[in-house]
């Protein structure tokens, strides 16, 4: 068992970078990062290598799909975040003063809200800030909708992608990850950040797990409505670590009470690292029906933070951690990304992972199942 203090890091410190993109080790890194983000950092440092090495995505090495598609959902080109600068919002935290400056939502929990965020993204560029880690995405302005309906109108015509966030977030971290994530993506349609009260603490995980099970009817109803909307295309769903646990719940939920209309309408269904007891998750897989051949699993036996998560639950594997062969029993589809980490946690590779990124990109293009 890892000592405490490697398996949760805070988001900032000094980190050890174990292998490069081609495999080889690196030695340590040490990244002190302020108001730079640290996951925009190791980006940094992965396209700064790229120049100097080739490498050829190892998708069908990871066991990723066939193709991409070229209209909605991901595909190639720019990115459409970068060139719209927004984001859909729906969180169940506590607005602070009214949503006018950060932290714009805090840690208590409240009835849901939902926004439409304003972004800066980073500079564009081989040889700008954002290719070595010192620019990155901002959030300036958070303008309030009237009422849930609005997220189905703005989805109207277009694919959604919705990013559940994890343990230890803000909302700002939260929002800005969504970001990041549709980016990498390329994401072709509405991305929404699903946001529950984090604390953002690293000693307030309790808290947090509870939170998270506090807002799944929330969730419920975000889904609801889209799917209540019949201009809303496919519903594509990211969640990572507890966020997982939260999104399985809304989904058995969902399936319920919608059916074969969830099965048509919800398209790819990641779980990036996923924060679920093995017992529970299997017992929840056999009730969402079609809806379990849609999800993928970002797993990795290394990832410490599970590692302390399952001691916490007393020995209680998580989904995250598990072999892939076990879950492939279930016909899920399995992405093992043990060996693709670059420091002593491992826990989000879905975001600072190149070769993890583009796994995800061709499962939003072209969801199994469907």
């Amino acid at each position: 068992m890892e000592p405490q203090s490697a398996a949760l890091l805070p988001r900032s410190g000094i980190r050890q970078a174990s292998a490069g993109r081609g495999g080889k080790a690196l030695g340590p890194v040490r990244v002190f990062v302020g108001a730079t983000s640290r996951r925009a950092v190791l980006r940094g440092l992965t396209s700064a290598m790229s120049v100097v090495t080739s490498v050829v995505v190892p998708a069908l090495a990871l066991g990723g799909c066939e193709s991409m598609a070229s209209m909605n959902g991901a595909g190639g080109g720019a990115s459409e975040i970068a060139a719209n600068r927004s984001l859909l919002v729906a969180t169940t935290r506590k607005a602070v003063k009214g949503a006018r400056g950060s932290p714009w939502f805090g840690t208590e929990r409240w009835a849901m809200t939902v926004a439409r965020a304003q972004l800066t993204p980073p500079d564009d560029g081989r040889f700008s800030l954002a290719a070595v880690g010192l620019s990155d995405w901002r959030l300036d302005r958070v303008d309030l909708l009237q009422s849930v309906a609005a997220l189905g109108q703005a989805a109207s015509g277009r694919d959604v992608l919705i990013y559940v966030h994890g343990f230890n977030q803000t909302f700002e971290t939260a929002a800005l990850d969504a970001a990041r994530l549709s980016d990498g993506i390329r994401f072709r349609g509405e991305t929404l950040a699903f946001s529950w009260p984090s604390r953002a603490k690293l000693f307030d995980y309790g808290y947090d797990r509870d939170s998270a099970m506090w807002s799944r009817d929330a969730l419920h109803t975000v889904l609801d409505t889209l799917l209540a909307s019949p201009t809303t295309g496919r519903i594509h769903i990211v969640a990572h670590s507890v966020g997982a646990m939260l999104t399985m719940e809304a989904l058995r939920q969902l399936y319920a009470e919608r059916g074969q209309l969830a099965a048509d309408r919800i398209g790819a269904l990641v779980f990036a690292a996923p924060d679920i007891d093995m017992d529970v998750f299997t017992g929840s897989i056999e009730h969402v029906g079609p809806l379990a051949r849609k999800i993928t699993v970002i797993t990795a036996t290394n990832d410490r933070a599970l590692a302390l998560s399952g001691w916490m639950s007393g020995g209680m594997t998580r989904v995250g951690a598990a072999e892939k062969a076990k879950l492939k029993l279930f016909g899920l589809h399995v992405i093992d990304a043990s060996d693709e980490g670059w420091g002593v946690v491992n826990h989000d590779l879905f975001l600072s992972n190149d070769q993890i990124r583009q796994v995800i990109r061709q499962v939003v293009g072209n969801p199994a199942g469907s």
